[in-house]
C-alpha cells in the first residue's frame, strides 16, 4: 500500500473549496484539467455523496465521494481504476487559514500488479508537486 499526504493553500475560503470539491455537475470537466467530458458520468448521488467516474482515457477511476460540510472534510474511495484498481482513495480535510483555507490531503493506493507496485512506488515522489499543480487552477491554490 502506498500512503502520502501533502498540504497546500488556496484563495478560496472553506465553504468554496468544499464546493469546487463536490461540484459535480456538467462544468466539472471544464474547471479539472485531470478530467475530461468522455470519462465523466455521475451514476448515482445523494445529498452527501456520489458516485462518479472521471478521468482521461490514460487514467479513469470510478469512486464513491462522501462529505460532511460541517466537518470540512471529503473522502474519496476508489471502487475501480484504470491504473490502480479498486482500494484507496483519497481524503481532503479543509480547515480556515489566513484568508483562505488550509487543504490537507491524503492520498492511498492499493497497488496489486507489478506494474501498479511501480507507478505506486514513484508516487511519494512525484505525486505531492504533480498533484498540488492539478489542484491548483480549480481549488485556487498557491
Amino acid at each position: 500500500m502506498t500512503h502520502i499526504t501533502f498540504h497546500m493553500h488556496s484563495s478560496l475560503d472553506p465553504a468554496g473549496v468544499f464546493a469546487v470539491l463536490t461540484d459535480f455537475s456538467s462544468a466539472r470537466p471544464e474547471q479539472w484539467p485531470s478530467i475530461d467530458a468522455e470519462h465523466f458520468v455521475v451514476h448515482d448521488r445523494g445529498p452527501n455523496w456520489a458516485e462518479v467516474t472521471e478521468g482521461t482515457e490514460a487514467a479513469w477511476e470510478r469512486s464513491r465521494y462522501d462529505w460532511d460540510a460541517s466537518a470540512g472534510r471529503v473522502v474519496i474511495t476508489t471502487h475501480e481504476s484504470k491504473v490502480f484498481g479498486e482500494g484507496g482513495g483519497w481524503v481532503f480535510d479543509l480547515s480556515p487559514e489566513g484568508d483562505g483555507t488550509r487543504i490537507d490531503v491524503e492520498l492511498t493506493r492499493v497497488p496489486k500488479t507489478f506494474g501498479q507496485k511501480a507507478i505506486a512506488a514513484l508516487l511519494p515522489l512525484v505525486g505531492p508537486s504533480s498533484f498540488k499543480r492539478s489542484f491548483a487552477g480549480p481549488l485556487k491554490a498557491a
